[in-house]
């Protein structure tokens, strides 16, 4: 899941664009792009790779070539981005952090309409252009917009540059996060609320769902009010989230916090001490010791000079054998103790599994493992969540074949945190991963953990609630 920056300053805006974008999120994601606006130079646009390097790296060299006081930047899943557009709404670059589940149904649509696709992802349509045709249908951009996010299904988030400033659209139900920062010399918009602080932004607010606003250096404003139905992530908190960051209001790190420390209350397993499986576990984990009244361990450390958090290979084993490398046990910190170990999901299990061998090699006497999300039971159509293909790709899912014979087979009631179907399932992913106990965080107290109203927070990955 990528994320995005903009500004709009009464100064050059390219040190804050660069330093902006970066700050965003690099989980999974393939290419990095910058576009800044200047009257004497126009549009400025660079894409790179970041497959194999960082998005500093790639684009320090050339800032030079940027000008202007307005930009706006994208850490991408895969598509190549901004994109230029000329229409007859004007020149406009544009991104977008989407998962657009109809794509291909849209791209016929386009078609039959007249259009043209140039920008060729892999060879197939870029969903970022796609987007841009539809907002070339409006009478105006934000009524453009407006057909785009009524048209998507699945989530689309979007800045747009012009030579009247930003347009910044939040997708339809507010799945992903947009937030306005503003200090002395203008404002930014980013996915990311810890991108403000070092570059002296404060926050603003969030944009509404499907809500779209005008940033020019001078103030904010609003082309398209909110919508009243909110789905945002509960991901958000679990995962993808970077600790200082904050969504709806709801920080990160208290969220990851106040998850453990509720299962910590309630967790009657005896353990020596608890670690967690850094870096989203770690969170969890402190709350979870809190809350058990059991010390804090670091058993096990991250190693980053060549293993960061921007480096995600694209091929799955790969991801799996680097997720390995990065965490290092500390043999005198796991012998001859009970330790609980806190992470925030169990997707594939392959990395539970190399995980949990590997602690018993080096003398833990007993392994309990603790979830801060309740068991992925969907795959999710909304977001830009995993790379994962299928839905028996999810651990869970080939479990419920085991049992069930069928994948598919009562999946309300797998999900039913305490059924006997529920209980069964977590049983047999602890025994498969040999771990003396395993426990997942309840839907509720996640609910309870991130504050919001249920009716907020897309759980469908969990429960399969949530809809289009």
């Amino acid at each position: 899941m990528g994320g995005f920056f903009g500004c709009v300053l009464r100064k050059d805006c390219v040190t804050d664009l660069f330093y902006g974008t970066d700050y965003n999120s690099h989980l999974g994601t393939k290419r990095g792009g910058m576009a800044t606006y200047d009257p004497e130079k126009g549009f400025v646009r660079s894409i790179h790779s970041l497959e194999n390097s960082y998005f500093r790296t790639k684009f320090e060299s050339n800032l030079s070539r940027f000008a202007g006081n307005a930009g706006i930047g994208i850490i991408s899943d895969n598509d190549s981005q901004p994109i230029v557009v000329n229409s007859h709404l004007g020149k406009f670059a544009i991104v977008t952090v989407a998962k657009i589940a109809n794509i291909e149904d849209l791209e016929k649509e386009q078609l039959e309409h007249g259009a043209h696709f140039a920008e060729l992802s892999s060879g197939k349509t870029n969903p970022t252009e796609l987007v841009a045709t539809f907002i070339t249908r409006g009478k105006d951009i934000q009524s453009g917009i407006r057909i785009a996010q009524e048209k998507i299904k699945g989530s689309c988030s979007m800045l747009l540059l012009t030579p009247e400033g930003i347009i910044a659209a939040r997708d339809r139900l507010g799945r992903t996060p947009v937030i306005i920062g503003i200090k002395d010399d203008g404002y930014a918009v980013t996915s990311e609320s810890s991108s403000l602080p070092n570059l002296g932004y404060r926050e603003l607010r969030d944009l509404g769902p499907g809500e779209v606003v005008r940033i020019t250096a001078d103030k904010v404003e609003q082309l398209v009010p909110p919508g009243t139905d909110m789905q945002v992530c509960s991901f958000l908190w679990v995962y993808y989230g970077f600790p200082v960051s904050s969504y709806e209001g709801k920080n990160v790190e208290d969220v990851r916090f106040n998850s453990g420390m509720l299962m910590g209350h309630k967790d009657e397993t005896e353990v020596d001490c608890v670690c967690g499986i850094p870096d989203s576990g770690v969170g969890m984990a402190l709350g979870y010791a809190e809350g058990k009244g059991v010390p804090y361990h670091r058993a096990i450390a991250k190693y980053t000079p060549t293993w960061p958090r921007s480096f995600t290979p694209g091929k799955q084993e790969l991801r799996d054998l680097v997720a390995k490398m990065k965490l290092i046990p500390n043999r005198s910190m796991l012998k001859g103790r009970k330790v609980a170990f806190c992470d925030d999901s169990i997707v594939r299990g392959t990395q539970l599994k190399d995980n949990v061998k590997m602690l018993y090699e080096y003398d833990a006497k007993e392994v309990h493992i603790r979830i801060a999300c309740p068991p992925l039971i969907y795959g999710c159509p909304y977001i830009g969540f995993t790379s994962s293909k299928s839905d028996m790709e999810l651990i869970t899912r080939r479990i419920i074949a085991e049992i069930e014979g069928d994948p598919n087979k009562n999946l309300d009631k797998y999900a039913t945190t305490g059924s006997p179907e529920y209980n069964m399932m977590v049983q047999k992913i602890a025994e498969k991963f040999g771990l003396d106990s395993l426990k997942f965080s309840t839907l509720e107290d996640l609910i309870e953990a991130i504050g919001l109203p249920k009716c907020k927070v897309c759980t469908h990955c969990f429960d399969g609630s949530s809809h289009f």
